[in-house]
C-alpha cells in the first residue's frame, strides 16, 4: 500500500510542475509571477522529479520547437521520427542535452522570456545529486515495499518527469479523438483527464496554443486550468488572460 500511495502522490506532484511550470509558464508564458515565486516552482521541480529533473529553460525551448515542426525532423520529441516509445524517449534524451548544452544551435526566437536559474540546473543535474536522489529511492522502496514485485516500478519513479513526457507525446499524436483538423497528427488522449492534469487534450492545445484551458467540449476537464486559477486568486501568479 506505501509504494502506491508513493507513486500517487510522486505522479500528480511531479505532472503538476511539468504541466503548470514548464509548459504553460515556460514554453507559453501563460501568466506571470515574481522571481521568488519562480524560483520556489524550481525548487518545487526539483522535489518532485529528483533524479529525472527537467530544466524549465530548455524544456520551454524544446516545446516551443515542438509546436513550430510538430511531426517534422526537425520536432525535437515527435513519435513520426522514431519507430516506438523507448525510441522516442532516447531521442529526446539526445535533443534535451544537445539543447541544454548549447551543442545545438537554437535560433533566438526560441529563447525569449524563458524562467532561468542555470546555478541551479547545474547542482539539480550533476552526476552527483541524481546518485543522491537513487539511493533515496531505493531506501523508500526498501522501507515501503512488501513484496519483491514493488521493486519493479522503481525505474518509474527514477524517470518520473521524462515518463510523464514520453507518455503525453506518444500517446497523444498516436491514439485518441480530435476536435480539430490540423496539419499534423496531435490528438486528445482521454474525453474526462483525470490522469494527466489536462495535458491529455493535446489536440486542443495545438489548435490554441494561448489558450489557459485545454479542454473545449463539455465533457472535457483541465485540473491544470482550475489549478492556475486557484494560484491566480491567491495572487502566487497572474493569468495574462482567463
Amino acid at each position: 500500500m506505501g509504494i502506491f500511495l508513493l507513486l500517487i502522490i510522486h505522479w500528480y506532484a511531479s505532472l503538476f510542475f511539468q504541466s503548470v511550470f514548464h509548459h504553460r509558464y515556460a514554453a507559453h508564458g501563460l501568466f506571470t509571477m515574481s522571481r521568488g515565486w519562480e524560483r520556489t516552482f524550481f525548487v518545487g521541480c526539483f522535489i518532485t522529479q529528483g533524479s529525472s529533473y527537467i530544466s524549465a529553460r530548455t524544456y520551454g525551448i524544446m516545446h516551443r520547437l515542438h509546436h513550430a515542426h510538430t511531426d517534422k525532423p526537425e520536432d525535437p520529441h515527435s513519435p513520426e521520427n522514431t519507430p516506438n516509445l523507448f525510441a522516442m524517449m532516447w531521442d529526446t534524451r539526445n535533443n534535451y542535452k544537445d539543447i541544454h548544452t548549447g551543442k545545438t544551435e537554437v535560433a533566438e526566437k526560441y529563447k525569449k522570456n524563458l524562467p532561468q536559474w542555470d546555478s541551479f540546473d547545474r547542482f539539480a543535474h550533476s552526476g552527483i545529486t541524481k546518485a543522491l536522489w537513487v539511493v533515496l529511492y531505493i531506501a523508500l522502496y526498501m522501507v515501503l515495499a512488501t513484496e519483491w514485485w514493488h521493486f519493479l516500478f522503481l525505474p518509474l519513479t527514477l524517470a518520473m518527469g521524462a515518463f510523464q513526457g514520453a507518455v503525453v507525446n506518444w500517446w497523444a499524436h498516436r491514439f485518441g479523438y480530435a476536435n480539430f483538423k490540423m496539419d499534423n497528427t496531435s490528438r486528445n488522449i482521454l474525453p474526462f483527464d483525470l490522469f494527466f492534469w489536462g495535458e491529455a487534450y493535446h489536440n486542443n492545445h495545438h489548435r490554441h496554443p494561448s489558450s489557459p484551458n485545454n479542454a473545449h467540449r463539455w465533457f472535457e476537464w483541465d485540473m491544470g486550468y482550475f489549478a492556475m486559477r486557484t494560484l491566480h486568486r491567491l495572487q502566487v501568479i497572474r493569468l495574462v488572460k482567463e
